[in-house]
Formats: structure tokens, sequence, C-alpha cells
């Protein structure tokens, strides 16, 4: 089944974001080669309302229908002009996300860089800890890391960066002696019900920008 980008539902328009910069270019130059390891994995995607091209581009909050991602599936939705990777991730992940042998392989296994908002700084770096919420962009190089759910035994799931080898678990946290020095960024979002997403908006009383994070 091809894989695509889910174009999300635009809730409101806000200013322009001012970042064009060298990464974005290189994450787009590459989607092209990570989207063949991510198109042999066949997830699934869900049909969305198409907003109009000035609307994407002025980084509105969108909205998203999550109620089809089936545990263990991923889908991809665009934010700001940065794919944002939504993962159902299943009990036995949530489980690993916890053992003393996966946290002792990663540089920052408790989130204490800037990363994330204050309400996605806990074990599972999100709100519902079924749900993973991150910007999909390498913080070595700003590549697009390709998922690889599959658990091995040299390999936990997560996150492969193709260009220079950077490795993330299911929760965006880097593993330790890779080129990326810090976790995937959790964007600001908030569940509007079960089955909505809202990205680019907080829970009510958070503030938390995209712009505080150390790197993006």
């Amino acid at each position: 089944m091809p894989v695509e980008y889910v174009v999300p539902r635009p809730s409101q328009k806000t200013a322009p974001s001012p970042q064009a910069t060298r990464r974005e270019f290189l994450y787009l130059a590459t989607a092209a080669t990570t989207a063949i390891g991510v198109a042999s994995l066949a997830w699934p995607f869900l049909d969305q309302m198409n907003p109009s091209a000035d609307v994407i581009a002025a980084g509105g909050p969108v909205t998203v229908d999550i109620s089809k991602v089936e545990p263990g599936q991923q889908i991809v939705v665009t934010w700001r002009g940065r794919p944002i990777f939504i993962v159902h991730r299943t009990p036995d992940a949530l489980t690993a996300l916890q053992s003393t042998s996966m946290l002792d392989r990663l540089r920052d296994p408790q989130s204490q860089a800037l990363q994330q908002p204050p309400y996605a700084k806990n074990w599972s770096r999100s709100v519902k800890p079924e749900f993973a919420v991150l910007v999909g962009i390498c913080t070595h190089l700003g590549c697009i890391p390709s998922f690889r759910p599959t658990v091995t035994a040299d390999w936990p799931g997560g996150y492969l960066c193709q260009c220079h080898g950077s490795k993330y678990d299911l929760a965006g946290r880097v593993f330790r002696g890779v080129p990326a020095p810090y976790n995937l960024p959790v964007p600001p979002y908030r569940f509007e019900n079960d089955a909505t997403l809202v990205i680019g908006d907080n829970p009510q009383g958070s503030n938390f920008s995209l712009d505080d994070i150390n790197q993006l």
C-alpha cells in the first residue's frame, strides 16, 4: 500500500515562521531517499481535508483524526513545513521505553535538555503514553529519520537516520555514540478528544513554543 503524507485540517492562521534554513533544505532534499525505506513498511495513512498552500505555510494549528491509527502504526502530517511523526505505541513498546537496558543506551534518557514542552517531560515524552508526537527531523543535520518499529536482537525499535547513522527510540530519545546531540523535538500539541489531536496548540495553561527548544 503506498505511503504518503497526511495533509491535516487547519484550525487557524498564525504568523509565518521566519525559519528557512539549511536544515529545512537538507530534510527536504533527503525526503525522497527516506521515503523509499518508509514505503516498504506500508503503514496506512489517514485521509484529511486539504488546506490551501498558504494556510500550511502560515503554520497555524492543524487537527488530525487519530481514531484509525492502530497500535504499532505511524502516520506523518505536516505542520509549519515540518514532518510530524504520530505513533500509536504498543504496550510492549511502552514497557521497553522504561526498561533499564534501554535507558542505559540513551544520551538523555530523562529528557533534561529542553526538547519538549513541560507537559511532555516524562518517561514517555507525551501527553498520553500510547501516542508519541515528534518533529521528524534528525538533530544532527536535519535529515528525516526512517521509522523502524520492528524489534530484533540488536534493535529495540525506533528511528534510524540513514544519512549519518543517528538512532532514536520510540520516544524520540537519542542513543549514545551517534552524531545527533539531542532528542527529537516534541511540538506543542493537545488532545481535543480521544480521537482528535491538535498540533501547534498547547493544553490550557501552557504557552510552550517550538522556538523555545535547544535545537531543531
